[in-house]
């Protein structure tokens, strides 16, 4: 894939961690922050295009930087400074499991002239799992780098399948899809798998 054709998505990770089932889900991202602000460190680098797509919360008049405060203001602000978006990084606000549904993403990736997603947050098998196969019927190439972060504990039986699928049988849940095939858990940040370049 042609880094000038793909973007970085950074999906949910600005988060109060104020909600009921906050506790349960903490420890996971506590894994994956680190790599995902690699995975940032990285695209910024290499000039792919990062966008970060953020659930409002059920608030319908926040702005991007009302999100980003309440974020930092909230219970874990060690979890969202490492991610904070620059200034000038593309965001969109999402109010479904879904970075697609009726957000404007789709006419943004179009304008960019993007193809390739490679898709990181916190929770695989609900909004990474779903926007990928959205992606998909969209004709997007999808990259989910491997596995690291656990699914939610209080994951059902059901969701926890989700979450293998999108990491493990994502070619049978979206043919084409393109999976991060690392062995380990950690971005290694020279594999050049998830975006290719010249260099």
């Amino acid at each position: 894939m042609d880094a000038q054709r793909s973007a970085l998505m950074i999906v949910d990770m600005l988060n109060p961690y104020e909600h009921e089932d906050a506790d349960d889900l903490t420890p996971s991202v506590e894994r994956a922050v680190g790599n995902i602000r690699d995975l940032i460190s990285r695209a910024r680098e290499e000039g792919v295009k990062i966008i970060y797509v953020n659930d409002n919360y059920g608030h319908w008049t926040s702005l991007r930087e009302e999100l980003v405060e309440a974020a930092c203001q909230g219970a874990r602000p060690d979890l969202v400074e490492l991610i904070v978006p620059e200034e000038g990084t593309a965001f969109v606000i999402k109010a479904r499991h879904s970075i697609f549904y009726s957000t404007p993403l789709e006419y943004l990736l179009g304008q960019e002239g993007i193809d390739h997603l490679v898709l990181a947050g916190q929770v695989t098998e609900q909004c990474i799992l779903y926007s990928a196969l959205d992606a998909y019927v969209r004709h997007h190439h999808v990259t989910v780098p491997r596995r690291r972060r656990r699914p939610h504990r209080r994951a059902s039986g059901r969701c926890r399948a989700g979450h293998d699928g999108a990491q493990h049988g994502g070619r049978d849940l979206a043919r084409g899809a393109r999976w991060f095939p690392g062995r380990s858990a950690r971005v290694d940040r020279e594999d050049r798998t998830i975006w290719p370049t010249s260099r």
